[in-house]
């Protein structure tokens, strides 16, 4: 038998896999109708497990992992079947409305001249900053109400995410309700009068030090890291020393009343980071098209892969996955996920129901729009 005939085979065997697959969806959906009938959920894990069971005890040997990965995701593909015919009613379609003019307070990390401040103004205009010392100072302003709004760096596109603000939001009950891209051009600044083969040392926050780390190498720098780019420049203003400079944006050198030494020293160019914006109130701009969620999965094969097969069966684009180990476990990681949609989308209220109700830790964190 040549390799055409045994392809034929293979077609023809497809042919009745696809017919009997058809055929078990629409049995589900009539499933679906009778769980919402009789008020049952879709997710039973006593007749998942039943069924896997069985068909791990009846594969042939070598096929039995195999055989119970393939009926696996054709039962997850069920589920999202069946979570899409049942048409829940969601808690997240009633947001209140994104109005920037109307916050009173907004908080951010830092002093004047903080790129934060920069994505402070991108999104609420001339609306003033209230400067906290500290990253979780901002959060904690936020979930008690002091502020209306925070805003803090999420992750930039040359060294990656902002480790801090990502195990802040594990910590913190929070919304998003923006993310503000905003670009970065670091210079390195001094007092005035300052040569370059005077400064010994230079100033900034740890993120910049490292979208610069290059320069700093090429030039002999001895890195310092403090809190951020715009306290750096006051430091560095304070001291008045010659021996030091600081890494920080044009306006915040000028605010300060330093001297750039050296323009646009970050290794990559053009460098942005994204700054979320967030608050203690579920609040969603009118033009929201980006859903974030964070959660766990369970440490058994084929998780990761069974969570990716939702999306795909959903028809949603997953934009984002980042995983941050929790501190205090066995290397148990929780995930977070950027995805296109709308919480008033079915599909979407679906989706999330799915996870909500099937894994063992689930968080809806936001729906917003990136501002540019």
């Amino acid at each position: 038998m040549d390799i055409k005939e045994l392809r034929n085979q293979i077609d023809d065997i497809d042919s009745e896999i696809l017919s009997l697959f058809s055929r078990r969806m629409e049995v589900c959906k009539a499933v679906a109708e009778y769980k919402k009938e009789n008020n049952l959920p879709v997710m039973q894990g006593g007749r998942e497990k039943q069924v896997i069971d069985n068909i791990r005890t009846n594969a042939p040997e070598g096929l039995k992992d195999g055989a119970a990965m393939l009926f696996q995701n054709i039962m997850d593909i069920s589920k999202c079947i069946q979570n899409k015919e049942m048409q829940f009613v969601s808690r997240l379609s009633s947001p209140k409305p994104f109005i920037p003019e109307n916050a009173a307070k907004i908080a951010c990390q830092g002093t004047a001249g903080a790129y934060s401040e920069t994505a402070c103004k991108k999104l609420f205009g001339n609306k003033p900053s209230v400067f906290y010392h500290s990253f979780e100072d901002v959060f904690n302003a936020v979930e008690t109400g002091e502020a209306d709004f925070g805003i803090l760096p999420l992750e930039n596109s040359t060294i990656g995410t902002i480790s801090e603000t990502y195990d802040l939001m594990a910590k913190h009950n929070f919304n998003i309700c923006s993310l503000i891209r905003v670009e970065i051009t670091h210079c390195l600044a001094a007092v005035k009068g300052t040569r370059l083969e005077d400064v010994k040392y230079v100033y900034s926050k740890a993120e910049a030090l490292s979208q610069c780390s290059e320069f700093i190498k090429e030039k002999g720098l001895i890195r310092r890291e403090y809190a951020n780019t715009a306290l750096s420049a006051e430091l560095v203003a304070n001291r008045n020393d010659s021996s030091i400079a600081c890494i920080c944006s044009k306006n915040c050198a000028g605010l300060y009343g330093l001297e750039i030494i050296n323009d646009r020293i970050a290794d990559a160019y053009p460098n942005y980071t994204r700054f979320i914006c967030f608050s203690r109130d579920y609040i969603v701009p009118e033009n929201a098209d980006t859903i974030s969620v964070c959660l766990t999965l369970s440490n058994t094969p084929g998780s990761l892969y069974r969570l990716l097969t939702k999306f795909s069966v959903y028809g949603l684009n997953m934009t984002k996955i980042e995983s941050k180990l929790i501190a205090g476990s066995d290397f148990e990681a929780l995930f977070y996920l950027d995805f296109k949609g709308s919480c008033t989308d079915p599909t979407v209220v679906a989706l999330l129901h799915d996870l909500e109700n099937e894994l063992s830790f689930f968080r809806f964190l936001g729906s917003f729009k990136e501002v540019l």
